[in-house]
């Protein structure tokens, strides 16, 4: 009797609220007979919708031959590639900061069209790599450094020590039997000459990797040493660990940001205060270390350094914090104090070029990750492009036949790019799909992150149409709120060529990355091409 009440309530209740939204039966969903119109649901009948669908659509692409020539171009182009068994004398490696498939995809997407390709997405060989820590299955941009620096694995939020220093621990951080070397240490004992150029702080993960060891990344300065409780007079900070480290001081270019992380609390560089509390200017004492080299802070200090005119090393530091991000650095008119990713990466190829015995150049895109976990999908995918034509410019300065070049990425990002889009529709606005609540969706969005509040009101979608796509700033859909979005697990691409590349292939552990760099040029502790091909040395 209970259960007939309960059951008549139930019925009276769903058929007495009024339904807000049509939900399509599960059953419908199930069946073999599904209309393509509900599996598929692209307005078919909207005589304007196909007009526009398939107004982006070359003529050509209607025909079975364009695809079938196309086909066989493409098997021609596979059949001469060649795989390269010179010793590469140069290594340029590109990290792309969160750059994961999806992101990659809309970046070509925002370029033009789906025909158009990044250019490390010609690169010949192509591997996938997987970038879980020995304690987390998500990398974050510390653990992931080591992998594909040092060759070694270690845990989430620690730089240059393997698993067994544990984050945080202030008592063991400086124990150097758990220390790692990374491939920069292994150019430097080559004689070859070495640099490192981000659009991040200089001290954050991903180029702390290149040179530092800490049991923490964020301890970039010693005052977050002292936030954390530890003692700044026994553990060395990223930043000093630059100046004076091992591999840190023998750096011969350093192009980024961060230098609130180099002078004393009181005292200013790029407009932003110190946070040092030792007292040190750490950039007086790089100067000061070795003879002849050049500190610069703006855009124009650093066209006006040049191989010719140069005869020592270069540092530069163009913002307090994080560069500003290209879109701002453009409407904000910053373009005269901070250089771009591409014209610090050629001048910073230009001086390493001098060494006769060749360089290793680690090159980060590091704030393609910033806009994602802000879910401002705009700037994202337009740091992706920054660094696409960073990479394009570097490629016009160097000999491939003697330089490998390797573009990956540390981890992905909980980023979709889905839907229905019609060709040419614009990557940062809508789909068309129809959707269960009558309005459209943006073709990017979220799984989780601080995009969730901005498209939610009284529980239900806010219109998308309402919003304004033209605003940089939109903060994108999320499912899940969170303060910032969050990595994501999946495998990232890795795109090589040059000498060896061909040795990335398959899916391979990250930490896989730099022994083949390093196999390459004949440098490092491990096998080496040059022992099994004499002639190369």
């Amino acid at each position: 009797m209970k259960f007939v009440i309960f059951f008549s309530t139930l019925v009276l209740y769903v058929l007495a609220t009024p339904r807000k939204y049509h939900y399509v039966p599960t059953e419908q969903f199930q069946s073999d007979d599904v209309p393509d119109n509900e599996m598929h649901p692209d307005f078919h009948d909207d005589e304007e919708f196909m007009n526009k669908k398939f107004k982006a659509i070359r003529a050509e692409e209607l025909t079975k031959e364009f695809w079938m020539e196309q086909g066989k171009d493409f098997i021609e182009q596979q059949l001469s590639k060649y795989p390269n068994t010179k010793r590469a004398k140069n290594i340029l490696f590109f990290l792309g900061d969160g750059m994961g498939h999806s992101t990659v995809a809309a970046a070509r997407m925002a370029m033009g069209n789906e025909n158009m390709q990044l250019k490390f997405e010609e690169f010949p060989w192509v591997a996938s790599s997987k970038t879980f820590c020995v304690d987390e299955q998500t990398a974050d941009s510390a653990c992931s450094a080591t992998a594909y620096l040092s060759g070694v694995k270690g845990n989430s939020m620690t730089i240059g020590v393997n698993g067994n220093m544990k984050y945080m621990d202030c008592e063991d951080t400086g124990n150097r039997n758990k220390y790692t070397e990374s491939i920069a240490k292994w150019a430097q004992d080559a004689g070859k000459a070495t640099g490192v150029v981000t659009t991040t702080r200089i001290t954050h993960a991903s180029p702390a990797g290149v040179y530092a060891h800490t049991a923490s990344r964020y301890w970039e300065d010693d005052y977050e040493i002292i936030v954390d409780r530890c003692d700044p007079n026994t553990i060395d900070d990223i930043a000093l660990q630059l100046i004076h480290g091992e591999v840190g001081h023998n750096l011969n270019v350093i192009f980024g940001g961060g230098s609130r992380g180099f002078i004393p609390q009181g005292t200013q560089e790029n407009g932003y205060n110190g946070r040092r509390r030792d007292g040190r200017n750490l950039i007086n004492e790089w100067l000061e270390a070795k003879a002849n080299r050049t500190f610069v802070n703006n855009r124009e200090r650093l066209m006006e350094v040049t191989a010719e005119n140069l005869s020592g090393d270069v540092f530069g530091l163009f913002h307090g914090s994080h560069m500003s991000y290209n879109i701002d650095r453009t409407r904000l008119n910053r373009e005269n104090l901070e250089p771009s990713l591409a014209e610090m990466t050629t001048k910073a190829i230009e001086l390493l070029s001098t060494n006769e015995n060749g360089f290793f150049l680690f090159v980060e895109g590091g704030r393609i990750d910033h806009g994602h976990h802000e879910t401002m999908a705009q700037y994202a995918v337009d740091e992706t492009i920054q660094f696409h034509r960073a990479i394009e410019a570097a490629l016009e300065l160097v000999d491939i036949e003697e330089t490998i070049v390797i573009v990956t990425a540390d981890h992905s990002h909980v980023f979709t790019y889905a839907g229905y889009p019609h060709r040419g529709n614009n990557i940062f606005g809508l789909s068309p799909s129809g959707t269960q609540d009558g309005m459209p969706f943006f073709t990017l969005s979220y799984a989780n992150g601080p995009g969730f509040y901005e498209h939610r009101q009284n529980g239900a979608r806010v219109d998308p149409r309402t919003i304004d796509i033209t605003d940089p700033e939109l903060e994108y859909p999320a499912l899940v709120p969170l303060s910032s979005e969050t990595h994501a697990a999946e495998d990232v691409g890795i795109y090589a060529i040059g000498p060896w590349a061909h040795l990335y292939r398959g899916t391979i552990e990250q930490s896989f990355i730099p022994h083949v760099l390093a196999y390459a040029s004949c440098i490092g502790p491990n096998r080496r091409a040059c022992d099994d091909n004499p002639n190369l040395s």
